[in-house]
């Protein structure tokens, strides 16, 4: 499986969708389906990866697309 055309495509996908290069809380509920409170936990972790705006945690999309692959990847590992 190419991973970098799939993060590509998920990455245009999504940016496209949103129409932003960085998703904030609200765009990541709607993504990921999880609860303003696991989102907001999400955003908090040491090993997601955000960018503070301010007092703002967001999160580019190729980082979250990437991130979100590589979880999804050790995952299939750990569980397969």
């Amino acid at each position: 499986m190419n991973y970098e055309n799939l993060i590509q495509n998920e990455v245009e996908r999504i940016s496209t969708k949103y129409n932003k290069d960085f998703l904030d809380c609200e765009d990541l509920i709607k993504i990921t389906g999880l609860g303003r409170d696991n989102v907001r936990n999400l955003l908090r972790s040491e090993n997601f990866p955000t960018t503070k705006v301010g007092k703002r945690q967001v999160v580019s999309v190729l980082n979250f697309v990437t991130w979100q692959m590589m979880n999804n990847k050790i995952s299939e590992v750990q569980h397969g």
